[in-house]
């Protein structure tokens, strides 16, 4: 381990093997950090707060501070964040509300400068949130997902796995799995083909993803008529499966 002799770390907390922390940084009590994290000057990591493996937490960080909540009371609440995250300038990140409850940061994610994740939100793994993008509370975005920077998201939005957000967009309705969306307010604009591919989907597979979408978005149809639909043409596509469980469990509405 290297430390900084200027940082402060509570002898509660708990450092992997290799870790690194720099000049100035405070770690509090109950914190857990993983093997090989890099912690740089100026960071903060509040109580409650468990990191991964291989992470690298940026200049200016905030981990794990109380949820900015009225109804937050000082319950023991968690923030924990996964492997492989890089986590960049002043980022901020606030643990949740409600007792024993957790915001979660997943593996393998790239939040960059100034963007900050509110209490009792959920992201999954391989996201991207752009400069200054901003979530609500109990925002949950799936695997793969991108934030252009200065989005902002209206609190409980889901954003669907492998969607793509142009910048500064205002996301108050749910954003469906594989979709390209922009704007103020945000539109959906067609599907994320680049980043399909880029994951490895298959032509075929993007041809009837396009069709789905057209369903859903250029027939006329109500988001009820169009379930039907794809469910009668589409019973066995995982793809279309995803959107279709998607679309059923929102409760703000889908964006269109």
């Amino acid at each position: 381990m290297k430390i900084h002799p200027t940082s402060v770390i509570d002898e509660e907390a708990c450092l992997g093997e290799g870790v690194e922390i720099g000049p100035y940084s405070t770690i509090a009590k109950n914190v857990i950090i993983g093997e090989n994290t890099k912690i740089e000057p100026n960071v903060f990591i509040d109580e409650g707060t468990t990191i991964g493996r291989n992470c690298n937490i940026s200049k200016g960080v905030i981990l794990g501070t109380p949820p900015q909540d009225f109804k937050y009371k000082g319950e023991q609440t968690y923030l924990k964040i996964g492997n492989n995250n890089v986590i960049r300038e002043y980022v901020t990140i606030n643990r949740s509300t409600e007792e024993g409850k957790a915001t979660i940061l997943g593996d393998n994610n790239y939040l960059m400068a100034y963007s900050h994740v509110a209490h009792n939100c959920h992201l999954g793994n391989g996201i991207v949130m752009a400069n200054a993008a901003a979530l609500g509370g109990h925002v949950n975005i799936e695997d793969n997902a991108i934030l252009g920077g200065l989005v902002g998201v209206h609190q409980f939005v889901n954003i669907g796995k492998l969607s793509i957000i142009g910048g500064c967009s205002k996301v108050v309705k749910d954003v469906l799995p594989y979709a390209k969306a922009d704007g103020h307010p945000l539109k959906i604009y067609n599907l994320n083909s680049v980043g399909l591919r880029r994951n490895n989907f298959s032509e075929e597979t993007i041809n009837l993803l396009k069709e789905v979408f057209k369903i859903i978005f250029r027939t006329g149809l109500n988001t009820s008529q169009a379930l039907n639909k794809l469910k009668e043409q589409f019973p066995n596509q995982e793809e279309i499966k995803n959107i279709i469980i998607f679309i059923e469990k929102s409760k703000r509405g889908i964006t269109k």
